[in-house]
């Protein structure tokens, strides 16, 4: 944004501060810090709107929040007043949702609607298309980031809340900036009057006493009497009115409680408070250190309710994907359609035999499919999918970023398993049993095959790096342990085939990335036995990075499976239904 200042609405952003600052001046009995915050946000919308229309008159009258905006942006409640687990999810994704993480939460927090298909039938429990009002679909987007998050909080065992970062030269930043130092100039002005104004700093001492009664326990008794009588706001009106306010006095107070307060981590924070003088910028500091203790109580909210959470998530789930369902009856086209292409799979792999744990869908037949055998190609076909040009299915949606994460992690683990398979094939047995040197050739190909999935990313430079750190590495190693180190032939040989297997038909590569599917089919069909499956040959020197995805896969397949299983049944009774009277025809046919 720099150098842009002359832009009519970076003008206008400079009457901004004056605009902001008569309006805190002359509400000097209704305006907190709260209610800025949501003028703030409303002078952003405003200034957005301007780049659309230079000429809008929205800085000429003082803005008024709308009737829902304290709802859309206070402050997080204290989670003890949370009843039940629903309540919990409905507060926390009211008061923190603008502080999760964007990136990496836009495409878990949102169901796709996808265009009407031909398979309308094959919804379960779905009701008819039927006009919707903006208030069922807001109320339905509502219901889908509510499942969003507590989704998130189960499947995510490290999630937490983090306060929002805008960008540094970005309009909105610049717009709140403007706004907040204007409010806390005119609470400067207000003090500094002869005699001084406390009316804004009354207004703040309530709002930072509301913050510490809300991070009290029902059993926090002595506490709570503490601070309504130091806090009391009646009698620091009278002692202002009196000129007897020591607002330094008051200050101290807050500041120890929040010490007392505050969990370990903010030790050091309040600690800074102590050592600042000036009162303005003291009561800005320490309006920050409460978000950050409010968001320190979110966080432990969360974690407190996420063993009681695991046990209903499921329930949860389905049932908001249900009520979603019923405002979009077509939200499982998606779904039918990538099971039909797992059925349509199997099929053309001529699968003559059922696995002994298939008979739930199986009603006869030598080529008949059963449900879990289908449900898990379409679970596998989940880690080649293409997420570019192909929607993921409707119920996965909230967990397409773990995938691709882990469609990513596969893709690079192939690379690396068939560049070590070539590399002791071409050493032969001399380096199989040296202790740490697979771990040294596959850090070394980590590292230059890091970014490989970017746009940048140059695979055939990368490989021909890789083979000239491995070449060495493998040549320091042999003489390190009394063998002969490869000639310039040997290595050449060695280069030229660690550069090939950058190639889509490279056989080594091939085969390298059959055993790793394999490996996660029998993973996925003994998810539920105590025995894990053998990892296949060639695998052994990625065994540990394999087995970690797998883990990871099957926890997400397992969790989706036991939410959306009666959909996936309803759907897949068709589908079968479909293919065994196609068998039956062409029996009776021949």
């Amino acid at each position: 944004m720099d150098g842009k200042n002359d832009h009519p609405v970076w003008n206008e952003c400079g009457n901004l501060y004056d605009n902001t600052f008569i309006l805190a001046k002359f509400n000097n009995r209704s305006l907190s810090l709260s209610l800025f915050n949501q003028c703030y946000f409303i002078f952003y919308i405003a200034v957005v709107a301007m780049l659309f229309s230079v000429s809008s008159p929205f800085i000429t009258r003082a803005p008024h929040p709308p009737s829902g905006a304290g709802n859309q942006l206070k402050m997080s409640q204290n989670p003890d007043k949370l009843n039940s687990s629903e309540e919990k999810l409905n507060a926390l994704e009211e008061d923190e949702e603008e502080s999760l993480d964007s990136s990496d939460q836009s495409g878990r927090k949102r169901i796709r609607q996808s265009a009407p298909g031909s398979h309308r039938d094959d919804t379960p429990k779905s009701s008819p298309s039927r006009p919707v009002s903006i208030e069922e679909l807001m109320e339905t987007a509502k219901g889908v980031t509510n499942m969003a998050l507590a989704h998130e909080i189960v499947v995510n065992g490290d999630f937490q809340i983090k306060p929002a970062e805008l960008p540094e030269h970005s309009l909105e930043k610049k717009v709140r900036d403007i706004v907040h130092k204007a409010f806390w100039d005119c609470l400067e002005a207000q003090l500094k009057e002869d005699p001084p104004t406390y009316d804004h700093a009354i207004k703040l001492l309530g709002e930072i006493k509301e913050s510490l009664l809300s991070f009290l326990l029902p059993g926090h008794t002595r506490l709570r009497s503490q601070i309504t009588e130091v806090l009391d706001l009646d009698l620091i009106k009278q002692e202002a009115e009196n000129g007897a306010l020591d607002i330094s006095k008051l200050v101290k107070f807050v500041i120890g409680m929040m010490g007392t307060l505050c969990a370990p981590a903010r030790d050091e924070d309040i600690k800074k408070l102590k050592d600042i003088n000036e009162i303005v910028p003291l009561f800005r500091a320490i309006f920050s250190v409460l978000d950050l203790m409010k968001m320190d109580m979110a966080n432990f909210a969360v974690s407190s309710i996420r063993p009681k959470l695991m046990q209903q998530s499921a329930e949860y789930e389905r049932k908001k994907f249900q009520e979603f369902l019923e405002k979009q009856p077509n939200s499982l086209d998606l779904v039918t359609k990538w099971l039909q292409e797992a059925a349509d799979d199997l099929a053309k792999l001529g699968h003559e035999t059922l696995p002994p744990h298939c008979n739930d869908g199986a009603t006869g037949g030598a080529s008949a499919l059963c449900f879990t055998a289908v449900q898990n190609q379409a679970y596998l076909k989940l880690l080649k999918w293409d997420h570019v040009n192909r929607p993921f299915p409707e119920t996965l949606l909230m967990d397409q970023t773990r995938f691709l994460e882990m469609q990513l992690e596969l893709e690079q683990l192939l690379l690396v398993g068939t560049v070590l398979l070539v590399t002791f094939s071409a050493a032969g047995p001399a380096l199989i049993d040296v202790p740490g040197f697979a771990e040294r050739i596959k850090t070394i190909i980590k590292v230059l095959l890091t970014g490989m999935h970017l746009p940048s990313f140059n695979l055939k430079e990368s490989l021909a790096t890789v083979g000239e750190k491995v070449c060495a590495e493998v040549n320091s190693c042999l003489a390190q342990h009394g063998f002969t180190p490869f000639s310039a032939e040997r290595e050449a040989v060695l280069k030229g085939q660690i550069q090939a297997v950058g190639s889509p038909d490279n056989s080594i590569s091939k085969l390298i990335d059959s055993r790793i599917q394999k490996f996660l089919e029998n993973y996925l069909a003994s998810s539920h036995q105590k025995s894990l499956p053998a990892i296949p040959g060639g695998l052994g020197p990625i065994q540990r990075e394999l087995e970690e995805i797998a883990a990871k896969y099957i926890r997400l397949v397992n969790y989706n499976r036991m939410v959306f299983s009666p959909y996936y049944d309803a759907v897949l009774g068709k589908i079968l239904t479909k293919e065994e009277s196609q068998i039956v025809g062409k029996s009776e046919e021949s």
